[in-house]
């Protein structure tokens, strides 16, 4: 059971930032909720390459054992950068487009447009 916990919590951050993205009209809550889908994906990353009792392979000389996947944390560390340099983009659009119609509203934003 607690094994599968981590993923099961990844799943539900993931699910939770879907239907905030989707129910949410005000734009800064929706880029909260892409944060939250990119949380729940580190997390399933790091899950994934977890290995109970394993070493980490940047020691020369480790001993016999497992290993854990440095693959998974590379890639974790990527989509960490490459989700704050999204957000940073995401929210300087939101700065931008208060400016021209004084809301975040997305409802609004697409009214005023036409």
């Amino acid at each position: 059971m607690f094994f599968n916990l981590p993923f099961i919590v990844a799943a539900l951050l993931v699910i939770l930032g879907i239907i905030t993205m989707l129910i949410k009209r005000n734009l800064i809550k929706m880029i909260m909720g892409l944060a939250l889908v990119e949380a729940g994906v580190n997390l399933l990353l790091v899950s994934i390459g977890y290995r109970a009792g394993g070493i980490a392979p940047i020691f020369t000389s480790a001993p016999d054992g497992v290993m854990v996947m440095p693959t998974v944390q590379a890639m974790t560390l990527t989509n960490i950068v490459i989700g704050i340099a999204t957000t940073a983009l995401l929210l300087s659009f939101v700065m931008v487009i208060y400016r021209m119609y004084g809301t975040a509203n997305a409802e609004k934003v697409r009214k005023l447009r036409g």
